[in-house]
């Protein structure tokens, strides 16, 4: 499945901005299920620096800086992106306290075949800026951490209670809002129900990640294709021994395939912000946002 995403960012300032500096993550990774062949920046005022790189989690980071008066910002890429869906059982993956115990082993004792993965896969244990362990997280994942109770099927069960039991609600929450809260009112948005899963694996020793992406969304049968509709999204991954990395998505209650197309990964979402900067001057200033996800084939 072949795609074209174009993602448009628009800041509209009350004062002049003189200088500002900033960082885009919205080049789509590239990895067994997904290959981004073009990317391309339209950056209005044009940019005096612009450099590409990849950050310590293997996104690329675009970093550009304008250092002229303006009272607008629009930063679109366009990306095409070809995705490899690979449906397989993995209901028999080990039982969650193997995974959890063979997570907490030293790099010197960790089994050859799971080595590198493991270790790689710690850094997802911790506390992240976004996301803590706390009793109450853990306290909500515990009927779904049932003994000897295969990995994957503890993380279905958990993706399907969080489906279940929260109510999306864009009007309740922002950045900002503490995990403790999300959890407390039962409300959130596709944001918090995957720091949420991720809180509640982590408190039991089970290393997961965020993802930040896009969905395609298909209009109802009879309905013209709105362009723009689409939306950034985002899911969560868990590391999976001997099978890898497998994604969830809470807020749809369903397992990633040729529909989601992977930005980047991270700790949580301060790791993967689409984009960010500093700006002198500007006042205040207005938001908006524009996604669309064109199927090619």
């Amino acid at each position: 499945m072949r795609y074209r995403i174009t993602h448009t960012t628009q800041y509209q300032y009350s004062q002049s901005v003189g200088l500002c500096q900033n960082e885009a993550r919205l080049r789509p990774r590239n990895f067994w299920r997904q290959h981004c062949h073009q990317t391309r920046f339209d950056i209005y005022p044009q940019p005096t620096t612009f450099n590409e790189r990849f950050d310590f989690f293997g996104n690329h980071l675009a970093y550009f800086s304008i250092q002229q008066q303006h009272t607008q910002l629009t930063v679109t890429a366009i990306n095409d992106v070809t995705l490899y869906p690979k449906l397989d059982s993995f209901t028999q993956s080990l039982p969650w306290e193997l995974v959890r115990n063979l997570l907490q082993e030293i790099p010197g004792q960790i089994q050859p075949q799971y080595a590198q993965d493991v270790i790689e896969a710690k850094q997802y244990l911790l506390d992240s800026p976004m996301v803590s362990i706390s009793p109450e997280l853990a306290h909500y994942a515990q009927s779904s951490f049932l003994p000897n109770r295969p990995l994957v099927e503890v993380v279905h069960e958990l993706m399907n209670r969080i489906h279940k039991d929260f109510t999306y609600d864009p009007s309740f929450t922002t950045i900002a809002t503490p995990l403790s809260d999300v959890l407390q009112f039962r409300r959130g948005v596709c944001q918090d129900f995957a720091h949420l899963a991720i809180g509640c694996l982590r408190a039991y020793g089970i290393a997961a990640r965020y993802i930040s992406g896009y969905i395609e969304t298909l209009p109802e049968p009879g309905k013209t294709r709105l362009v723009g509709a689409d939306a950034s999204h985002a899911w969560f991954s868990v590391y999976v021994p001997g099978v890898g990395w497998l994604d969830f998505d809470p807020t749809n209650n369903s397992v990633p395939l040729d529909q989601h197309i992977t930005l980047a990964w991270g700790r949580d979402y301060a790791d993967v912000t689409p984009l960010k900067g500093i700006a002198f001057g500007g006042g205040q200033h207005t938001l908006s946002v524009s996604v669309d996800v064109l199927r090619l084939d």
